[in-house]
Order: structure tokens, then C-alpha cells, then sequence
């Protein structure tokens, strides 16, 4: 049996705070410049087909996580529910975006600080978030909820100011649209299968995060329950946070055309507090992502990191498994998540970055789908009605959802990402003496 070595402290609603941080509450003001001229403008009808799309992969994660409350995420329910060879390179794979995804954020979060200041080189910005994020997690799980909750209510509270001055600027003062407008919602002569596709593709993108809460099960108080529950209701909020502030900004500035692709809302900020609230959602955004993001980015890839280095199939196992005795934390694992960064950091490109990000997200999701229906219908074998439509047609739309997305990467993201499963391939072959040796379940 799996020894319990992390402390069971985090409640629902902890799970549901890191589940929303991760995905970040403000996350639009990254990307809605780009979605807007995308959408024609409809950037909140994208976020509520963003939302009903990525309810079904939540909900597959959630089934998952109901029988199987194991640290891992991908990693544990494919190993349990399909196949333990393929458990591994599921792992693996999922690896590609936890492992690199720090990096990325902490690249963003240095690039964005100098435009505040200007004279101080962002990499020297990205090493204080790698230090400050790794000493955090280091010291418990407790700490990193307390600075998770600080965070979130950051960000609420920057939301609120932003959506109370776009309500003074345009029903108070008549600039914008000078009230409620059905456009951004729905637009005929352009909403087509296109549209769909475009939009599937930037939505699945942009909820990427919610899957970090099933790493957390082993330190969930009632992780059969609570785990679940606050996967589907942490895509659910954060859906309707998003929908809320892009359709309060298509209120305040309709023409998307003119938008700057990278600054559009910050911009848009601008423009209804001013100067002073325009360096202020930057400062909240820099410490939302290059703190906020990346600690919960960390906290699950060391805990994956520790989920399958416990059951001895990467290289330096033993010390990647080790816990604090004091903290209750998977230390080696955090600090060489802290070095990856560093190395990254100054190796390889944002573009590079995230290709393999898309690319072992994507496909962990697309994993995911297939083990809910193998272990359910044909293993379980539940096939009443009920079972019928969610343990084989939901996780078919969730599959067939991200193999879209799938199917619409470059060659270069191709090449990156077969490139890291062949050398996932290659490891779980030594590792299991050429996929013969089984994998032994063991039960907390």
C-alpha cells in the first residue's frame, strides 16, 4: 500500500481556489486582443462555447478522480483505468506541458515587468518568481493555499473595480455602445462551422489549468467527493468570469479592429480608469501570473513528478519520490521543477515553450476521454442509459473536441511532441524491462 505522507489539509473550497488560480481569473486580459479579431468581436459567446466544451473532459476527470483519489492526475487514472504501460506515457506526456509550463509563465511575467521597469532585465524578474514560488511550495501545502486564496482575491478585487468603471463609462457617462448590445453575442452572417472551430481552438487552450486539481488529491480532506466536484465547478466560474469581463469590454470599446492584439484590454483600461489603473492591472496580472500561476504550476508538477517516480518508473526515482519530514512536501521534486525552469529559462524559446505545452496537454485530455469509456463500459461494464450518456457520450464529445484541436497543430508542434513520447517510449521501455514487467496498483 501507498504510504500517506502528504497532509490532508485542503477543503473544497482550497481546491476550487487553486483550480481558478491556475486558470487564472484575469486570463482574458493575455489573449482577448487576438480572440476578439478572431471572433469578429464575439469574444464572450467563444467563452461560452469554451465552457460547455472543456464540461466534458472536467466531467471525465471528475469520474476519474472518484475512484481513483491518487496524486498523478492522467498519470493515475490511465494507469488504473486502462493500461499501466500507457498510464506511464500518459504521465509522460502530460509532463511536456507541466514541466515547461513554469518556465513559460515566468518568461511572460519577466517580459511584462519591464514595461514597468524598463532598465531592470526580465530574466532577473523570472528568477525572483522561480525563488519565490519554490520556497512557497517547499513550505507546505497550507501556505501555498493561504497565498493561492491571497492571490484569487487579488484578482476578484481588480475584476470588480475594472467591471464597476466599464458600467460607470457606459450606462452612467454614454461612451462605448452607451448601453446593453446583443453584437458581441451573436452575430449571423459570420457564425459558421469555422467560427466553431476557431473557437473550440482558442477555448481549449485557454481553460488548460483545471486539470491540476486531481494532483492534489492526496492532500484533499474528502478527495473522492471534493475533487471532482470542484474540477467541474472551477470550470463552470471561471467560464462565467471570463464571460463576464469580455462582454463588459465589448461594451466599452466595440471596435475590434483597432484593438492591439497583445494590450487590447489593458488598453481598454486605460481608457475607463486611466493611467494609474492601467500600470495597476499590469502589476495585478505580472503577480497573478509569475506568482499565482506558476506556484500552482509547480505544486502539480512535483507532485506528478512524485506519483510516478513513487512507483519507480523514471530515472532518479528515489529522489524525485523523497518527502520533507517537517513540511509534508515532495521537495526534490520541487526544487528540480525550480531547476528545469532555470534551465529553460535561458535554453529554450516562448515558441518552443508552447508547442510542447499545446501539445501534452491536448493529448493528456485526449487520454483521458478514452480511459473514462474502457474503464466504465467495457471494464465496468455499466451500460444502462445513464451510463450510456455519461461514461461514453460525454467523454466522446470531450475526445472528439480535443482531437480537433489535436489535428489542428503545426509540423514543428508535430515534431516536438512525437520527439518527447518517443523518449517517453524509450524510458518506460527500460524502465519495465521492454513493457513486460506490470506496474503494481497499491491503494492509500
Amino acid at each position: 500500500m501507498y504510504k500517506q505522507e502528504f497532509n490532508r489539509v485542503l477543503s473544497l473550497k482550497h481546491l476550487l481556489v487553486y483550480g481558478l488560480v491556475l486558470m487564472s481569473p484575469l486570463a482574458p486580459f493575455q489573449v482577448y486582443g487576438m480572440v476578439a479579431k478572431e471572433s469578429f468581436g464575439m469574444v464572450p459567446l467563444v467563452y461560452v462555447i469554451g465552457t460547455l466544451v472543456m464540461l466534458f473532459t472536467a466531467m471525465s476527470y471528475s469520474r476519474m478522480s472518484n475512484v481513483f483519489p491518487y496524486a498523478g492526475s492522467v498519470y493515475s487514472y490511465v494507469q488504473r483505468g486502462l493500461n499501466s504501460h500507457v498510464g506511464f506515457i500518459a504521465g509522460w506526456n502530460i509532463l511536456s506541458d507541466y514541466i515547461l509550463a513554469p518556465a513559460l509563465i515566468y518568461m511572460f511575467a519577466g517580459l511584462w515587468m519591464t514595461g514597468i521597469f524598463p532598465d531592470i532585465p526580465p530574466y532577473l524578474w523570472s528568477l525572483l518568481f522561480i525563488v519565490i514560488t519554490s520556497v512557497v511550495n517547499a513550505l507546505g501545502i497550507s501556505l501555498s493555499a493561504r497565498v493561492n486564496m491571497g492571490m484569487f482575491w487579488l484578482q476578484i478585487a481588480a475584476l470588480i473595480v475594472f467591471l464597476t468603471l466599464s458600467i460607470k463609462y457606459v450606462f452612467v457617462d454614454g461612451n462605448g455602445t452607451g448601453g446593453f448590445s446583443v453584437t458581441s453575442l451573436f452575430q449571423g452572417d459570420v457564425f459558421n462551422f469555422n467560427f466553431i472551430a476557431t473557437s473550440i481552438s482558442i477555448a481549449v487552450l485557454g481553460f488548460i489549468g483545471f486539470d491540476g486539481i486531481s494532483t492534489l488529491s492526496e492532500e484533499a480532506k474528502n478527495p473522492q467527493k471534493d475533487i471532482g466536484r470542484a474540477t467541474v465547478l472551477s470550470v463552470v466560474m471561471v467560464g462565467i468570469l471570463f464571460f463576464v469581463q469580455s462582454y463588459m469590454a465589448t461594451l466599452v470599446y466595440p471596435n475590434f479592429e483597432n484593438l492591439d492584439s497583445d494590450m487590447a484590454l489593458f488598453d481598454i483600461s486605460k481608457e475607463i480608469g486611466g493611467q494609474w489603473f492601467y500600470v495597476a492591472m499590469i502589476i495585478v496580472n505580472v503577480l497573478s501570473v509569475g506568482i499565482a500561476v506558476t506556484l500552482n504550476l509547480q505544486t502539480a508538477v512535483a507532485r506528478i513528478l512524485y506519483s510516478i517516480s513513487r512507483d519507480g518508473l523514471l530515472p532518479g526515482s528515489k529522489f524525485l519520490s523523497k518527502v520533507h519530514s517537517k513540511y509534508k512536501t515532495p521537495i526534490n521534486s520541487i526544487l528540480f521543477s525550480g531547476v528545469v525552469s532555470l534551465i529553460v529559462l535561458f535554453t529554450l524559446s516562448i515558441e518552443t515553450i508552447v508547442k510542447f505545452v499545446n501539445f501534452g496537454a491536448v493529448t493528456s485530455f485526449m487520454f483521458l476521454n478514452i480511459t473514462v469509456i474502457y474503464y466504465f463500459i467495457f471494464k465496468k461494464k455499466q451500460r444502462s442509459l445513464k451510463a450510456l450518456i455519461i461514461y461514453l457520450l460525454f467523454p466522446l464529445i470531450g475526445f472528439a473536441t480535443t482531437l480537433f484541436v489535436w489535428t489542428g497543430f503545426d509540423k514543428i508542434t508535430y515534431m516536438y511532441g512525437f520527439g518527447w513520447l518517443l523518449a517517453g517510449l524509450i524510458i518506460g521501455a527500460v524502465q519495465s524491462k521492454g513493457f513486460k514487467k506490470e506496474i503494481t496498483f497499491k491503494d492509500m
